[in-house]
């Protein structure tokens, strides 16, 4: 039979609402021998109390909702980190909804956190330019904020919501002078999910650079996924010989492409140089160029940022900063040695 507080009370000798009072943190002065009785007979008896109760009569929800791509990205999995490192300090309980960047998926899954009474949502994997999916989020915040809940994006979605952002585009921009710098003026861009905000500014930032110096970039769709990467990177280099340079929006996509360079006999970075974005860990074991965000720190700003008081009128946006992290992968053109 579950323990209740009743059963602490008896045990410690107290009135009932006492140990209320006590293990619900309440500020209601209680003799300090009757607190730690309270506590030790919580403790002997693995009390555990109901946190949704407790929610509905503090008002102070303690469950964290984060809305993520998918969780088997790097991406995703260190933002998920950076939330756990706050919720697990201010003993907040997280729960991971994996959308699959589905529009009808993520909507109802935020249904679900709100019909849950979640406190915080975190929508990680916000961006999508598609009208069906800004209406809907739209709605959904306007639904979940009037609810009492508190909603923070990262990244810079369509809608007016409090945010954490990262410079896409100003990275993308640093990476293409890089490459421009060493002599490349053909270069291949493994370019992820289109209608995501972060691949839309990465690329606008590539092509920015590169016209202005007379560079050409020649671009392959497809997911965000090794696997994409290497069959990308192989088209790529079939149909434009001339490239000398494989950039990948995500590193995942310059990592496939680094495999099918090693695996055709082409080397790195003295015939073609490769470099990604997000520098997710195993970009440093492999020494691939890449453009750093901070996604642990994305993730633990988010939640920072929804547990402080909702403005009354303008949004709060935390930008953060990115950087180009030059390796081994990178390094002039053959015709430029």
């Amino acid at each position: 039979m579950a323990v209740n507080l009743r059963d602490v009370a008896r045990r410690a000798d107290v009135s009932v609402p006492t140990a209320s009072r006590v293990l619900s943190g309440s500020t209601y002065p209680v003799a300090q021998d009757l607190r730690l009785r309270v506590i030790e007979a919580a403790r002997d008896l693995d009390y555990v109390p109901n946190a949704q109760a407790q929610a509905l009569l503090s008002g102070d929800p303690r469950t964290v909702g984060v809305l993520v791509g998918t969780v088997d990205d790097p991406y995703f999995s260190e933002i998920v980190n950076g939330v756990q490192d706050v919720a697990t300090a201010r003993h907040l309980l997280v729960t991971i909804c994996n959308t699959d960047r589905d529009i009808d998926r993520e909507l109802e899954y935020f249904r679900l956190l709100q019909a849950h009474r979640t406190g915080y949502v975190i929508i990680a994997g916000s961006g999508l330019v598609d009208e069906a999916y800004i209406a809907g989020m739209d709605a959904r915040i306007r639904s979940f904020t009037a609810s009492g809940g508190r909603a923070v994006a990262i990244g810079a979605p369509q809608v007016p919501v409090d945010r954490v952002v990262t410079d896409n585009a100003g990275g993308a921009r640093a990476l293409g002078r890089h490459l421009l710098d060493l002599g490349h003026r053909q270069i291949g861009v493994l370019v992820g999910v289109a209608n995501v905000g972060s691949t839309i500014e990465r690329l606008d930032g590539l092509r920015s650079v590169a016209e202005d110096a007379g560079g050409v970039l020649h671009l392959r769709r497809g997911e965000a996924t090794r696997d994409a990467g290497y069959t990308g990177a192989g088209e790529l280099l079939a149909a434009h010989p001339e490239i000398t340079a494989l950039v990948g929006t995500a590193d995942q996509m310059a990592i496939g492409a680094l495999s099918w360079l090693r695996d055709h006999g082409r080397r790195v970075p003295d015939e073609v140089s490769v470099a990604g974005f997000n520098d997710i860990a195993v970009s440093r074991d492999l020494q691939l160029t890449s453009v750093r965000l901070p996604l642990r720190q994305m993730g633990s700003a988010a939640l920072t940022l929804a547990l402080t008081p909702a403005p009354d009128q303008e949004l709060i946006e935390t930008a953060l900063p990115t950087q180009l992290v030059v390796r081994a992968t990178t390094a002039a053109p053959p015709a430029a040695t």
